[in-house]
């Protein structure tokens, strides 16, 4: 732990990411810079290799000229901040309705089988945790690995995927059961045009009124 803090203590944006930061800034009002916040602690952890450390709180807090407590309680409400390090490849398991029906229970097995416990990192750089809805509920199960997700999973596609990592392979994000982006599976689904949509609309009798 005392290297860790360590590596950190000195924190301070790269120049590309002061200059990203100062952008997010100025999209506010002056004397409202602290409504970037998100923005701001999402540069600083993807500049730490995927984390925020108590040293990034401090700078991010002085940084947009706010009480550390404030830039906690975003840090500790959103599961897109990590506030122990992660993995090179960290994955986001969607724990949800849709994706628990969906089959999100063999694959959470399966990520403590491979890698361990949630927010451990294993010695291949992998590391995993439980979130909440990913918003791509057509697709579940889903996974979220680093900023891409990979749907429509099974349990032999994740164990693929992770084989691929562990291999240095590059893998394929999106759908895995060729789905084209969230549109039904069952191939003999008509599509209507435009024109047809709007026909049915106009002879459709609207409930409650009188024809």
């Amino acid at each position: 732990m005392s290297v860790t803090k360590k590596e950190n203590k000195d924190f301070s944006f790269s120049k590309e990411n002061l200059s990203l930061a100062e952008c997010e800034i100025n999209k506010y009002p002056k004397g409202r810079e602290g409504s970037a916040i998100i923005s701001i602690l999402w540069l600083a952890q993807k500049q730490n290799k995927g984390w925020i450390s108590p040293e990034i709180i401090d700078y991010v807090a002085q940084f947009l000229d706010l009480p550390k407590i404030r830039v906690m309680e975003i840090a500790t409400f959103y599961s897109m901040f990590n506030l122990s390090p992660v993995g090179a490849h960290h994955f986001q398991m969607c724990g949800t309705t849709p994706c628990m029906l969906s089959g999100s229970g063999e694959l959470k097995n399966l990520l403590h089988e491979e890698i361990g416990d949630q927010n451990y990192v294993s010695k291949d750089n992998l590391s995993w945790v439980e979130v909440e809805c990913l918003g791509a509920c057509c697709n579940a199960p889903i996974i979220q690995i680093n900023d891409d997700y990979y749907e429509d999973l099974n349990v032999n596609d994740l164990k693929n995927i992770i084989d691929d990592l562990r291999k240095g392979k590059e893998i394929k994000s999106g759908s895995y059961k060729d789905r084209l982006t969230s549109a039904p599976l069952d191939k003999n689904i008509r599509m209507f045009t435009q024109d047809e949509i709007e026909k049915i609309s106009k002879g459709r009798k609207k409930p409650g009124l009188e024809a």
